[in-house]
């Protein structure tokens, strides 16, 4: 995960970029199936899996989950990152559509269910997931981000001793507990958007969670909160797939081959770009006590 050529950049100060071409390269528009608003390249059909729906790929998220998959439900999804990225597996795979199945974060990476062939949702790769579930390789670098109520002055010297909200189940949560060490309760929250809403109305005082979801808020209309530093995890985002997965490999390949071909940057570009409206590189770095 280290090797820089591993990873897809986050740098949002690319311009955006123009969807690549609908159209399977080996055959006709016609021939290609629709996903949503994705655009989709390479060659259709030419890996195989053996999907846990004939002619579907089955993905597990969380929603709402902005720029990464833009809908509410699973009927409502058109685009997004991990939507448009689990589009192209599909189109690769010969597969005509995407069965997206909407879960708790938990859940998802308990290791817990196998009924689907993987599970998109912004997952960091851990040693401890690791023992429940398989990983692609990382396809996203991550950092977790503090997030403050507009007017409030909390930063790296006295973000311990206030009032702190992570994501129930993440890895946000496990560095607040373990090495942040903050002197007020910690708050886990369900669901991201109960957790931001909790920050704008008082019941916390900061948010720390994943940097590349926590800088869609601070770009809503109405918004009154913003991002003031982040901490470095040395960690990435995977794709989960269940354990001991007969796909595995196959799907390891495809996403290997849609980041040396460049399809998850021009992703990142249009989805996260926009989301994003900053470049997560400016964004201060915090240290936590351990000096991280």
């Amino acid at each position: 995960m280290r090797a820089a050529a591993a990873i897809v950049s986050l740098a949002v100060s690319v311009a955006l970029i123009v969807a690549t071409s609908a159209c399977d390269q080996g055959g006709s528009e016609s021939s290609t199936p629709q996903y949503g608003d994705c655009p989709v390249s390479g060659h259709r059909g030419e890996f195989r899996l053996s999907p846990e729906t004939a002619g579907a790929l089955t993905v597990k998220t969380t929603l709402p989950a902005p720029g990464w998959w833009n809908g509410d439900t699973p009927d409502s999804l058109k685009s997004g990152y991990e939507y448009c990225m689990a589009a192209n597996i599909a189109h690769r795979s010969g597969l005509d559509r995407l069965k997206v199945e909407n879960a708790p974060f938990p859940e998802v990476v308990s290791g817990r269910t196998t009924d689907f062939d993987l599970a998109l949702a912004q997952i960091t790769i851990t040693p401890e997931r690791s023992e429940v579930a398989d990983f692609s390789p990382p396809y996203l670098s991550s950092t977790l981000g503090v997030l403050i109520r507009d007017g409030e002055k909390t930063g790296e010297d006295d973000i311990r001793d206030v009032r702190i909200g992570v994501a129930e189940g993440t890895t946000g949560e496990e560095f607040v507990e373990k090495r942040l060490k903050p002197t007020k309760p910690v708050t886990a929250f369900a669901n991201d958007p109960e957790m931001v809403t909790a920050l704008e109305e008082g019941r916390i005082d900061a948010v720390i969670h994943d940097t590349t979801i926590l800088l869609a808020y601070p770009q809503k209309r109405e918004s009154r909160v913003r991002l003031v530093g982040q901490y470095r995890t040395d960690q990435g985002y995977g794709a989960l797939y269940p354990k001991g997965s007969l796909n595995k490999d196959e799907l390891d390949r495809i996403i290997r081959q849609l980041i040396d071909d460049g399809t998850l940057t021009k992703l990142s570009a249009v989805y996260l770009g926009a989301a994003f409206g900053q470049d997560p590189a400016k964004i201060p770095y915090f240290t936590a006590d351990d000096g991280s």
